[in-house]
């Protein structure tokens, strides 16, 4: 088992103050994960997924507590980490290849090197051919392989998942969810990915960590069995095991959202 710990939340919470008032979307997080470590968070609605996916990139401050990588407090966005979201968002005015190249342009560091990697990866992603075409002339799950590339290839040291594939077709998300494992554990990255898709989570995942709501907390932590989690997410949901963590995970979020509703109706958290 890995045991240098790459990302720490430590007594980390948040609150959103807006015209309309304060509101705590996550309090008291305390969460450890390793080096090269695939973890999923879900839960239902509302439960600060995204947030938490925030303050790890460091688009939010913690209103309470500290976010550490490698030890190192984070006080903002940084190329350490990568961020893959369910939209593409490619400039449909540049070439596959530019857009590839944006993050290595922003962080001043398209050199001849990096466009080499962007190649290197655009061919590693099945892209090669695509260089010069624009994003209308590819299908979705293209469109999301380009978008990986781009994250890939300013050489994050961890990656944030935020849903990436929930608005793909299931034969191209399927694909893509081996096609993503495969590269970040390649790569030996640390991955944290944001879910509303049960068995995705137990199938790509080495550690699945549920959370309740009002305000987003820990429920429970659920470890990935050795015979799921070091293959393949399409072979793990074939596998006799996946059913029974599958049920788990549907069970405790059963059971999460049960609570919730119980908590609302006597009037929130603090009742």
């Amino acid at each position: 088992m890995l045991e240098l710990k790459k990302l720490q939340l430590r007594n980390v919470s948040h609150v959103y103050v807006n015209d309309k008032g304060a509101s705590l979307a996550v309090e008291t997080i305390d969460l450890a994960i390793r080096e090269g470590e695939f973890v999923s968070l879900v839960g239902p609605s509302g439960c600060g997924k995204t947030t938490l996916l925030h303050l790890i990139a460091g688009l939010l401050k913690p209103t309470r507590g500290e976010v550490l990588i490698g030890h190192k407090p984070v006080s903002g966005p940084s190329t350490a980490v990568g961020y893959m979201l369910q939209q593409d968002y490619l400039f449909p005015w540049r070439t596959i290849k530019d857009n590839a190249c944006i993050g290595l342009a922003i962080s001043g560091r398209l050199t001849k090197e990096g466009t080499a990697r962007v190649q290197r990866l655009l061919e590693e992603l099945e892209l090669g051919g695509t260089e010069t075409r624009y994003p209308q002339e590819l299908s979705g799950g293209m469109r999301q392989r380009v978008a990986l590339a781009r994250t890939l290839a300013t050489e994050p040291d961890i990656m944030l998942l935020d849903e990436p594939f929930s608005a793909l077709d299931m034969h191209i998300k399927l694909q893509l969810e081996d096609l993503v494992w495969q590269t970040i554990r390649r790569r030996k990255q640390t991955a944290v990915l944001v879910t509303h898709d049960l068995a995705e989570a137990a199938a790509m995942s080495d550690r699945v960590i549920v959370l309740g709501r009002n305000p987003g907390h820990i429920r429970l932590t659920v470890d990935i069995p050795d015979e799921l989690r070091l293959i393949p997410p399409m072979e793990a949901r074939r596998h006799a095991m996946f059913q029974s963590v599958f049920e788990r995970l549907w069970t405790e979020l059963d059971h999460t959202e049960l609570a919730t509703s119980e908590l609302e109706e006597r009037g929130g958290p603090y009742a």
